[in-house]
């Protein structure tokens, strides 16, 4: 696979990248290896760069940066998180899918949520300059139109007509998800700790 124009593909044209997506034959190992662990460093090298030159407002502090420890310790859990997070979403597709008379496949499952977070893996690039943050969560939102388009595009074998439930229901799941992700991220390194050091 040529990263770059899969990347290129489910950013400009989705609807056509899901079709060639669709008919790829791959495993979880190889989705992982040759695509998720690459895009899912980008935010996280990104955030480790950006709270340790540029840092964060602290209220009544000021720019504060994180120490080289605990900003490397930060990057390391997220990225973690991101590439569980991924997989977990891919179960939970799986799991849905007989209720919405859907095939049970884990691979098309990895494929919808793997693909779709490609806007927020790299729009997360913006970490680096931590007040552009607000940008990454935009793209995230375009990665959840891209999720729709795989779920429409028939990744999961989805009737028509119960492609929107499958759908609003995985974005209902992705965003829990996503709020319980952070919610253990940011209680582990919390600001108080994260930019105190050692």
């Amino acid at each position: 696979m040529n990263i770059m124009a899969r990347i290129q593909g489910i950013i400009l044209k989705p609807a056509e990248e899901w079709q060639k997506i669709k008919a790829e034959s791959t495993t979880v190992t190889d989705l992982y290896k040759s695509y998720l662990i690459i895009l899912a460093a980008i935010p996280a090298v990104a955030q480790f760069l950006g709270s340790m030159l540029i840092g964060a407002s602290v209220p009544m502090r000021g720019m504060v940066r994180a120490s080289f420890s605990r900003a490397l310790g930060l990057a390391v859990v997220s990225y973690i998180f991101s590439l569980v997070m991924v997989y977990v979403l891919a179960l939970i597709i799986k799991a849905l899918a007989p209720n919405f008379s859907s095939q049970a496949d884990l691979v098309g499952a990895l494929k919808l949520a793997a693909y779709s977070m490609t806007p927020y893996f790299v729009a997360g690039i913006l970490y680096i300059i931590p007040f552009l943050g607000w940008l990454v969560i935009l793209a995230g939102l375009y990665g959840l139109y891209v999720l729709y388009l795989g779920f429409k595009g028939g990744l999961m074998g989805t009737p028509p007509d119960k492609v929107m439930g499958y759908f609003i229901l995985t974005l209902v799941v992705e965003i829990v998800l996503g709020a319980v992700v952070n919610l253990i991220v940011r209680g582990i390194f919390s600001a108080g700790v994260l930019y105190r050091g050692f």
